[in-house]
């Protein structure tokens, strides 16, 4: 089994409720520095058995022949010091946990008298709004929102091999949160905006 490990615990640990690493010898723990705030590095890390390290050793050295050294240092000394648990607990996670909490109550506050529901946010960078009856589909909302400058992902895309008609598919959207404060905030009040004019037939 495959893990995508990008926002888990023990690093970045963007993860908003209790959560305890997994990982035996059927298991590959793939981990990221980009959501330390180091994307340009680029920097993976593999936890696996030793034969699955040795082929991804070998794959990395033809693919990569000359890889930039700057993440593997960083992440080297991180870990060496064990550092990268105190900016994972301390630091990264309460400040995408804050701006997660500051996405939910705006979002709650204009979307008032709409029927919503927002998953609760246990982690990660982004919220996932659905729209139970939205009068259009979550692409046509994609479309309409960046027309205004708003990207957002439409919800059909993550449900690839659906076959039954399921309409929440096309009615929910994923939103980051991640950007800064000023320009999330009026990303989400566009957002609630072209909602509205969508339930309101315009």
């Amino acid at each position: 089994m495959i893990i995508d490990n990008a926002y888990g615990t023990p690093f970045p640990n963007i993860i908003f409720t209790q959560a305890r690493p997994v990982w035996n010898e059927h298991t590959i723990v793939c981990m990221s520095l980009s959501k330390l705030g180091l994307p340009a590095t680029r920097t993976g890390i593999v936890i696996a058995n030793e034969e699955v390290i040795t082929m991804v050793s070998q794959v990395n050295a033809v693919m990569s022949l000359a890889p930039g050294s700057m993440g593997a240092a960083i992440a080297t000394d991180l870990v060496r010091s064990g550092e990268i648990i105190h900016l994972s607990r301390d630091v990264i996670k309460p400040f995408y946990q804050q701006k997660a909490t500051q996405a939910l109550r705006q979002l709650t506050e204009q979307l008032e008298g709409i029927d919503f529901y927002i998953h609760k946010p246990e982690g990660a960078i982004f919220l996932w709004l659905w729209l139970p009856n939205l009068p259009v589909t979550s692409a046509e909302l994609y479309e309409r929102l960046k027309r205004r400058g708003v990207l957002v992902v439409p919800g059909h895309y993550f449900f690839p091999g659906l076959k039954e008609k399921w309409r929440h598919k096309n009615e929910c959207i994923r939103v980051n949160y991640a950007p800064d404060k000023e320009i999330v905030a009026r990303g989400l009040t566009i957002i609630a905006d072209e909602v509205k004019r969508a339930y309101d037939g315009v």
